[in-house]
């Protein structure tokens, strides 16, 4: 340390130039830092500066289609709304669909104007649109319809589907129903004697086009013939005379656990099975495309086709019921209903249900789990019965009064896994010497009670309970002449569940009232309903 002292005093200078090169060094240093600093400083701003150049951009689109690009209306349904044609008549056709693409269904039916005296003129088939029955299109379609049936012809998602119409005076065609046009108009394809057996039966796709395929029979005498037609063109496939059955004949598409196609007939007192692999490979020739189960092979009989075992009882109906995620197989007899296994065709259940008047309806009483409704009875009155398809145990029954064209039971599912079931049910009649006909609502949370929706005396020529959006339901009814021959007032109705149910009458069944009437109808109020998949 004394040496740098000394060293300072006797060489000044180099201690001055030592000071003035660290200086230096230092403010290099400085300078270095600050510049730095500035490269830092100016990216910070340009970052600052995209962000809220990038924030003002997205304000700007909200505002641009907030405020100047218009939104599209929203379709509101009306909560009623009625259309009448004068001079008409109509028929028991009703079907729905969403064709104006607004979330509400839409309603196709049949009716036929009687201008000026003419009783010739063609049916109209006629979409009205379900928010305010304005009409969608409207086209004349045969002189006199026979037979009418939309079925989805699209085996994955694609337009709408297609109506098939047979006509009395031997027209067979089909119209699109998203825009009433015609698709194609085929010749009248079957004998002149033959009567065209319904529904028909969609199959899959036989032609390459992912469009379900027609089948359809006819008989005449104890002849079944069958035909197959491709539902895009209307074009046949192919035919065969099959079958030689008695009497009434129904039939069914049953498809088994193992995926095989199987057309059971049902006359007399028997079930007649025929696989579709069968018909398919005999009308066209074709080979591989569907194929057999071999336990119904076994179970089949080689010559008479019948299933065993026999039983006594004329068989009425024949429907699939899905049981436990699963299709059994419900014979509906003269004297009674049986159950049975849907592959092994074993009997699950019987149950003493004698003069069933029409084919039953599916629905849910308890949540979840399919019950079965049957309606029983001849004469002025008939008996209601919801069965449980588990077990066939009576789960609810209510008698009621009968009329002339009574519509079939209808139920509509519930948010709760249950169904609300409605029904009609006849009063006196009036001084005109018409029926006073009364709709009734039930639903199994409320098994002591029904809900009297609306009365009329018009005549019921069909009726239906549909899903609406946002968990709402409405009820179509279209009304008419009795008879073709006599034109009058058709009137196509719809109304909201909820606005019938706000004026609706509460029907006790039974002497006790655990409630009162207003929180019975807050109740039916408060249920929200759902599509059925």
């Amino acid at each position: 340390m004394m040496e740098k002292e000394l060293e300072a005093e006797i060489h000044p200078l180099k201690a001055d130039e030592r000071k003035s090169q660290g200086n230096l060094e230092s403010g290099i240093e400085k300078d270095g830092s600050f510049k730095k600093t500035s490269r830092h400083s100016r990216f910070a701003q340009c970052r600052t500066v995209i962000f809220f150049f990038s924030l003002f951009i997205c304000l700007f689109v909200v505002f641009i289609i907030s405020f100047i690009i218009p939104c599209p209306d929203k379709s509101i349904s009306q909560k009623m709304w009625r259309i009448n044609y004068n001079a008409a008549v109509t028929y028991d056709f009703m079907t729905f669909k969403d064709i104006s693409e607004d979330t509400i269904q839409d309603i196709l039916f049949l009716y036929k104007e009687d201008s000026n005296g003419d009783s010739s003129n063609s049916n109209n088939s006629c979409t009205n649109q379900g928010t305010n029955g304005s009409v969608l299109w409207e086209r004349p379609v045969a002189q006199d319809v026979a037979y009418m049936e939309c079925v989805d012809r699209h085996m994955m998602e694609g337009p709408p589907s297609g109506c098939f119409i047979v006509g009395k005076q031997h027209s067979f065609l089909a119209v699109d129903s998203s825009i009433g046009e015609i698709m194609w108009n085929q010749p009248w394809p079957f004998g002149d004697n033959d009567s065209v057996l319904t529904p028909f039966l969609t199959i899959p796709d036989l032609t390459g086009n992912e469009i379900q395929d027609l089948l359809i029979f006819t008989k005449s005498g104890r002849r079944i013939k069958t035909y197959l037609f491709s539902s895009n063109t209307g074009d046949q496939v192919g035919s065969l005379s099959y079958l030689n059955l008695e009497g009434e004949v129904g039939y069914l598409m049953h498809i088994t656990y193992t995926g095989a196609y199987y057309i059971l007939f049902h006359s007399a007192s028997y079930i007649y099975a025929y696989p579709l692999k069968d018909l398919y490979e005999e009308m066209t020739g074709g080979k591989d495309l569907f194929m057999e189960d071999n336990y119904w092979q076994k179970m089949i009989d080689n010559i008479t086709h019948r299933i065993l075992p026999f039983s006594s009882g004329t068989i009425r109906y024949l429907i699939n019921v899905p049981v436990l995620k699963k299709k059994d197989i419900l014979l509906v007899k003269t004297d009674r209903c049986e159950l049975f296994d849907g592959q092994m065709f074993s009997l699950q259940w019987t149950l003493n249900a004698s003069e069933v008047v029409r084919k039953p309806v599916l629905g849910y009483y308890k949540p979840g789990e399919h019950a079965i409704v049957l309606e029983a009875g001849t004469g002025f009155q008939r008996k209601i019965l919801i069965v449980d398809a588990t077990s066939g145990e009576i789960l609810w029954n209510l008698t009621l009064n009968s009329f002339p064209g009574i519509p079939k039971i209808t139920s509509v599912t519930t948010i709760d896994q249950r169904s609300a079931f409605f029904f009609w049910d006849s009063r006196n009649q009036t001084e005109t010497g018409d029926y006073r006909k009364t709709l009734y609502m039930f639903h199994p949370i409320l098994p002591y009670v029904l809900l009297e929706l609306t009365n009329t005396t018009k005549n019921i020529v069909a009726f239906n309970v549909i899903f609406e959006q946002k968990h709402h339901a409405s009820y179509v009814l279209l009304t008419g002449p009795t008879s073709a021959d006599l034109p009058g007032q058709v009137s196509l109705s719809k109304e909201k569940l909820k606005e019938s149910v706000l004026n609706a009458k509460v029907i006790w069944l039974g002497q006790t009232r655990p409630e009162n009437d207003q929180t019975i109808k807050d109740r039916f109020y408060e249920l929200r309903y759902k599509r059925e998949t």
